[in-house]
């Protein structure tokens, strides 16, 4: 089911479930200096390295592979892909990867989830050439993770557990899951793993300050994401 790189679907295929096409984003403000931890807009204030104190990039798509997405290279091109588990979940996603000018489709899969996937395209070689080591997904050494790749990540595969908050990951492989655990770790996130045979693979962000960090990073809830399934400042 194509989309276009506005993100906007044929109108004879809207997007799954009835939640409304998020609305363009506004600008993101720029970061005015590599001293300052934090700037003023508006009455609000930009966590430093938070979602809303940078461009939207294609290499924002790294918070994907973070959790459960997958990258694929074919000859000099490449695609992400990730299953997702909401409607609500494709409409976000949609709108972000739109803001990045990637063209993504999206379809409906035989467990009743949705498949996303970017298209093939040049400018997600470097993720992949980043990500790949023959076929087997591994994160780079020195992976870090700022408020715009997780945003992806939780919107791709974020879980509410109240007063906790689960971001879930791919992959079968332990060192990559740690890795992963590092940078949340340098972004002031402490998550605790959580096992597959326990529910996982995720890390457990926990408590109140945790999600608190993680709602600052990741920014306002978009207009298609439920309430409860977006993490609060308050």
């Amino acid at each position: 089911m194509p989309l276009s790189g506005s993100g906007e679907p044929p109108a004879a295929q809207p997007l799954p479930v009835s939640f409304p096409v998020p609305d363009p984003a506004l600008p993101m403000p720029r970061r005015r200096g590599p001293d300052v931890e934090r700037v003023a807009v508006d009455d609000r204030q930009l966590v430093f390295f938070g979602a809303e104190t940078g461009e939207p990039a294609v290499t924002d798509l790294a918070g994907l592979l973070a959790g459960p997405g997958e990258v694929h290279r074919m000859g000099g091109t490449a695609r992400l892909s990730v299953v997702v588990d909401a409607g609500w979940r494709v409409h976000v996603l949609v709108a972000e990867l739109a803001q990045r000018g990637v063209r993504v489709t999206w379809a409906p899969t035989e467990d009743n989830r949705y498949a996303v996937r970017t298209a093939y395209a040049r400018t997600l070689v470097p993720l992949a050439a980043a990500w790949l080591r023959g076929a087997t997904q591994h994160p780079p050494a020195g992976l870090h993770l700022d408020g715009r790749r997780l945003r992806l990540w939780l919107a791709a595969a974020g879980v509410a557990d109240p007063p906790d908050f689960l971001l879930y990951l791919g992959g079968t492989d332990p060192v990559r899951w740690t890795v992963v655990g590092g940078a949340l770790i340098a972004a002031g996130l402490i998550g605790e793993l959580v096992e597959p045979d326990a529910g996982g693979p995720a890390y457990r962000i926990t408590g109140r300050r945790g999600t608190q960090r993680l709602a600052e990073l990741v920014g306002d809830r978009p207009s298609a994401a439920p309430p409860a399934a977006w993490p609060t400042r308050d």
